[in-house]
């Protein structure tokens, strides 16, 4: 399902080029102090311009009065309405985790992901490093889903699964809008991200929150905020028996404190993408993201 017909223009290349020599952590921090600030007038004034220029639709917001949020951040991350993103229940469906907008969807090939046009990325260098980590998604499909910034921002469960590691892969806070994921190279792998390993029905799955420019924050519903913490240390937690958090399909695994992307990678064999599920196209959470082949 690559998308080989977008090439980068010069554009995206003039774009990108200001990123090598920004502070993106530096900016990211202060990102994460000013969504956090509670002073209702610089609050309300910001939130609102957001919500005019993103033309957010806060009617599906659980919450649809956007100067109610106590914070910026916790209007970035409100929560919908019951049942206005109904999760498909086949026995062999599986959940799409986000809104976004699709960037890749394809197989694993010789230990690489396709980025876009003349850019791959390291499977093994994507989830820390680790040769054994890796090894069970060699040969297995992936789909990267991009979330804008009108998006609703926690992401879920595509399928039932038992949290097996979490690791933190410190690293850049390259933007990963489609311009910047052109012509940046290794992008996803070079750029912060938490990784969450689960056992599934299907075999293991591997759920990637890539971090961003302004992503000062990355959480889980199990660890809270993971980013940001101090070091360049890639670190695991490992969990098991009764410490192993179970989460059912469509249920809230984390969220982004500013938007990202979401890598969700499987091993061979286990599952195939919807036909909705192309580059380019829109997604919700819930709709059909894969059926099993198992």
């Amino acid at each position: 399902m690559a998308d080989s017909h977008h090439k980068p223009g010069l554009t995206d290349y003039i774009k990108a080029l200001p990123q090598y020599l920004m502070p993106g952590h530096l900016i990211s921090r202060a990102t994460h102090a000013f969504t956090r600030c509670r002073c209702r007038g610089i609050k309300n004034l910001f939130t609102d311009w957001f919500v005019g220029h993103f033309k957010v639709n806060m009617e599906e917001a659980l919450q649809s009065d956007p100067r109610a949020y106590e914070t910026f951040n916790a209007f970035f991350t409100r929560a919908l309405k019951p049942d206005v993103r109904p999760i498909v229940s086949g026995e062999h469906e599986l959940a799409c985790p986000v809104d976004g907008t699709v960037s890749q969807a394809d197989p694993v090939e010789d230990g690489r992901l396709f980025q876009a046009k003349g850019h791959d990325y390291s499977l093994e260098q994507l989830l820390g490093g680790s040769h054994e980590r890796a090894a069970p998604f060699q040969g297995g499909s992936f789909a990267t889903i991009y979330l804008s910034p009108r998006d609703y921002h926690r992401i879920h469960m595509p399928i039932r699964g038992t949290l097996r590691e979490m690791v933190h892969v410190p690293g850049r806070l390259f933007s990963v809008n489609p311009a910047t994921t052109r012509v940046i190279p290794g992008l996803f792998a070079r750029n912060e991200r938490v990784v969450s390993i689960f056992d599934t029905a299907v075999g293991p799955m591997a759920m990637v929150k890539v971090g961003a420019v302004n992503v000062g924050s990355i959480e889980t519903v199990w660890a809270g905020e993971v980013t940001p913490p101090a070091g360049r240390v890639v670190k695991s937690w490992r969990y098991s028996g009764d410490e192993a958090p179970t989460l059912e399909k469509g249920e809230e695994m984390g969220r982004f404190n500013m938007g990202s992307t979401v890598i969700v990678v499987f091993g061979p064999e286990a599952v195939e993408w919807s036909d909705a599920i192309q580059p380019g196209a829109p997604t919700r959470l819930g709709q059909l993201l894969a059926t099993t082949k198992q």
